[in-house]
């Protein structure tokens, strides 16, 4: 069992980080939540949870205990596999995806592409006592905040996320490759700039 890395970032795509620990490279399968911070060359640790299967074994990365823990109770659902729970993490926080559950809304999760509302009401259905167990009262404006993409209200950054969602990247990979980057760029410069950082270009 690989329980976690530590090594440089090589290579990374849309849901796929190459690790080189002693020169052995560990391709991981991840989400934008931990991929979108990273860069190539970084110095980075994942916590990992392998997958075996008759016909595969896959591994599988994590920069936070919370967004792991997760997985594995995604995993814990019948008719969840790693690719559902990946989209799942990838489009919301740990935080966020404990909070829905908790609160029991199935829209938010039935917005995740390829969770439909059968499947979203079965992860909530097995998993809402543990979540509520874990994080006890909340108050609805936190639920609402975590819940909820961040989306820029107006400007070049608002049309530079919608033309990578356009090109394929799911909200949150997108604003997370747009935050932070300079005001005064304009949407082609922004979007450059944002497919660098997703390492795609």
């Amino acid at each position: 069992m690989i329980y976690s890395l530590r090594g440089k970032l090589t290579h990374k795509t849309n849901d796929l980080a190459v690790v080189e620990c002693a020169g052995v490279g560990y391709a991981c399968r991840t989400t934008s939540y931990t991929l979108s911070p990273l860069s190539v060359g970084d110095d980075v640790f994942l916590l990992t949870y392998m997958n075996v299967r008759e016909d595969a074994v896959e591994l599988f990365g994590f920069s936070e205990a919370a967004e792991l823990n997760c997985f594995k109770l995604l995993l814990s659902v019948n008719g969840v596999g790693p690719k559902a729970a990946l989209s799942i993490l990838s489009d919301m926080s740990p935080q966020g995806f404990a909070l829905c559950v908790a609160q029991g809304d199935g829209k938010v999760l039935t917005r995740v592409p390829g969770i439909g509302k059968k499947t979203a009401d079965r992860i909530i259905l097995e998993l809402k006592d543990k979540m509520t167990d874990r994080i006890g009262e909340i108050s609805s404006d936190t639920y609402a905040e975590l819940s909820k993409p961040n989306v820029p209200a107006s400007g070049s950054a608002a049309e530079a996320i919608t033309a990578l969602t356009a090109l394929g990247f799911n909200s949150t990979q997108a604003q997370k490759a747009v935050a932070g980057l300079p005001a005064d760029l304009t949407v082609s410069e922004m979007v450059k700039e944002a497919l660098r950082r997703i390492g795609n270009v």
